[in-house]
């Protein structure tokens, strides 16, 4: 069976629901803190795991009880953890989220023990990574880890996707050894900006991939998701749904992406999937707790993928 690698974060996410998001300088009432287990490299292994894939994590935790926490989470979510390692040298990764009225987050986050993943974690946690598996990656962890779990990837020959998310400050080198980008609108918009490049968001996901190497994907909410084979774009609807929080999204999209991908389905039909996972996650409130399972979704229809023509004539 094929596996998902994930190399990326563990967080306990602080959330605290508000009215609205505070202007510089100004105080608002929220919601009592809720805290729950997080982290980009956590949520998108949790997707693949819940979509069916078989999924190993690399990552670090705090000798503390958030740490605890997300192993346990990690566990009944059916992942292999035996590479996430302790460290007491930090803290458990912190993540301060605030949700607003209308589901959009603004979060802050603290990198704890995600800043002592070191080579040695990674080299470990990939030793049986083979050419028919994916391996996952994301930017809350330090740079130089990405693109070292990356190179060791393409060395075995393994599908590589890159979730730039936070977006980078700079993406010299970054993309070398990946095949996949996935980016939502804010990020393509920074990363035209670092390639000097301009468009709207499907002329961007067409053409940065000449300027940055990998083919893009870029997620755009109620829009769906596009991206181009070739020259031919591929664009998935979204659904109408009630959204009451857009934490871990993008990260059931990628997760579920990914454990499609690695089961050997076509891209179209795996963003198809992920697309419907992604919907019933901004359904629920958090991030790990609003990752569905796979039994969950709908049965997809064929017109779920369909010509991005809406998509590109989008302002």
């Amino acid at each position: 069976m094929n596996t998902v690698f994930v190399v990326g974060s563990l967080n306990i996410d602080q959330t605290i629901r508000v009215p609205s998001f505070p202007r510089a300088g100004e105080t608002i009432r929220g919601s009592d803190a809720t805290f729950s287990p997080g982290g980009k490299g956590a949520n998108q292994a949790v997707a693949a795991s819940r979509a069916g894939a078989a999924v190993r994590l690399v990552g670090r935790v705090g000798q503390d009880a958030h740490g605890a926490a997300i192993l346990q989470v990690l566990a009944e979510s059916n992942i292999d953890s035996s590479h996430v390692k302790l460290t007491d040298s930090a803290s458990t990764g912190t993540a301060v989220i605030a949700v607003d009225d209308q589901g959009e987050n603004q979060i802050i986050l603290s990198p704890g023990a995600n800043a002592a993943l070191s080579f040695a974690d990674v080299d470990a946690g990939l030793a049986t990574l083979t050419p028919n598996d994916v391996l996952v990656l994301q930017l809350e962890i330090p740079r130089d880890i990405v693109r070292h779990a990356a190179r060791a990837a393409k060395l075995c020959g393994a599908f590589v996707i890159l979730n730039a998310a936070p977006s980078p400050l700079e993406i010299e080198g970054l993309f070398d050894d990946i095949d996949l980008l996935v980016v939502n609108e804010q990020e393509i918009q920074d990363l035209a900006r670092l390639a000097n490049a301009s468009g709207d968001l499907a002329e961007l996901t067409e053409t940065l991939p000449s300027v940055l190497g990998p083919a893009v994907l870029c997620t755009a909410g109620a829009q769906g998701a596009v991206t181009f084979l070739g020259r031919r774009p591929v664009h998935i609807s979204a659904p109408e749904v009630s959204v009451a929080d857009t934490t871990a999204a993008g990260d059931t999209f990628v997760g579920y992406l990914a454990a499609s991908l690695a089961a050997d389905r076509e891209l179209p039909a795996a963003m198809a999937i992920a697309g419907r996972a992604a919907s019933i996650a901004v359904t629920r409130p958090g991030a790990v707790e609003s990752i569905p399972w796979r039994h969950e979704l709908p049965t997809l229809q064929d017109h779920d993928t369909q010509s991005a023509a809406l998509f590109l004539s989008h302002p």
